[in-house]
């Protein structure tokens, strides 16, 4: 189905060639995406943490062309990634539609990420969203109608998504949502919402140090890994839960009810990994030094009050959110009990951030 709001009307004679730069960053889900269908669309509603360190920057240098097709090339840290071309390609082919300049110019991407690449953070989001915003951006360039700021950011997080489905959560922040929902207004499967009912200032700036447990490739890709939902016995009630979650979390994010808010994230995370377990083929992401996290992570609020807890995505990674006003505190625990259970003792400490911009 073609969206026409998302078609860009052009006149490609304006510009020959050039650069543009942006940079966004990756997202923690609170209440989890897990389970596709269509082209990119969720199955439940999700809701997100928008970060600030992690991210990716992305460079599009761009050439006018004659010749048919898509002429691209790929760069991470200023290395050809021939590998990483084919997804890029495929992304390309989702997005002619609504961007057909793609065809009419020569592309060079050239990417950094600020962490690890798949390891469990979100390169593809931030990666995805960074390199969308570049492609609207070159859309304003050579469009015959200026978006409004409001609409290009609509459209980027539409495009991102056909690249990385939580890709469409980062263009934004700190707290967006990504799917229909009717405690949401103006949400949609299209593409990620910011949410904009009170909330509690607690939430607005909330922290989140990232315990790089396993830097390596990870076990199972977030595609294969959604693929596994199609036919999951356990699917439906999955999907019926996170919608649910959705609700609550809503009243939690506004009334600044840490306690319930550990409850439904940790139950969010642990929920994720158990659809894997219980899969066919079935995957087990954990490590064993991921489950000595959770379990000192628990000794810990228990013996201090503190209420700091975790979330995880498909992989071996943990996230510990806290609030800000605990962080001192918190971040100490991390680097004296935490760290230990980390590859070569690294962590990342990051916070709610405000999503994707130009360089």
């Amino acid at each position: 189905m073609i969206h026409d709001q998302f078609k860009a009307q052009l006149t490609i004679d304006q510009i020959d060639k050039g650069a543009i730069a942006a940079q966004a960053p990756s997202n923690i889900a609170l209440v989890k995406y897990w389970g596709k269908y269509g082209q990119q669309l969720p199955k439940n509603t999700s809701i997100s943490f928008t970060l600030s360190n992690c991210k990716t920057t992305t460079t599009l240098e761009f050439e006018r062309k004659n010749s048919p097709g898509f002429d691209f090339e790929v760069y991470l840290d200023e290395q050809r990634e021939i590998a990483f071309e084919p997804k890029i390609e495929a992304f390309f082919e989702r997005i002619l539609p609504y961007c057909p300049y793609l065809e009419e110019y020569s592309f060079k991407i050239n990417t950094h990420n600020s962490f690890p690449h798949s390891s469990g953070i979100a390169s593809s989001a931030s990666g995805m969203s960074a390199l969308a915003t570049c492609l609207v951006q070159l859309e304003q360039k050579i469009s015959t109608i200026d978006l409004t700021p409001e609409d290009a950011i609509q459209k980027a997080s539409f495009l991102s998504r056909l690249g990385s489905g939580s890709a469409c959560r980062s263009l934004e922040g700190p707290i967006v949502v990504w799917g229909e929902h009717d405690a949401v207004n103006e949400s949609s499967n299209l593409f990620g919402t910011l949410l904009r009912k009170d909330i509690h200032p607690i939430f607005k700036d909330y922290c989140d140090t990232i315990l790089l447990v396993d830097k390596g490739q990870k076990q199972v890709s977030s595609t294969v890994g959604h693929g596994l939902m199609h036919g999951h016995p356990f699917a439906q009630v999955r999907f019926d839960q996170a919608n649910e979650n959705i609700g609550k979390i809503l009243k939690v994010l506004s009334e600044g009810d840490q306690a319930k808010f550990i409850e439904i994230v940790e139950s969010e995370a642990l929920s994720l990994h158990a659809m894997m377990m219980t899969s066919l083929p079935y995957f087990i992401l954990f490590k064993p030094n991921t489950l000595k996290i959770i379990e000192t992570i628990w000794h810990y609020r228990k013996d201090t009050g503190i209420p700091v807890c975790f979330t995880l995505d498909a992989g071996a990674n943990v996230h510990v959110l806290y609030a800000s006003s605990d962080a001192e505190a918190v971040q100490n625990f991390i680097s004296k009990e935490l760290s230990q259970y980390c590859q070569n003792r690294q962590f990342i400490h990051d916070k709610a951030g405000m999503g994707a911009s130009l360089i």
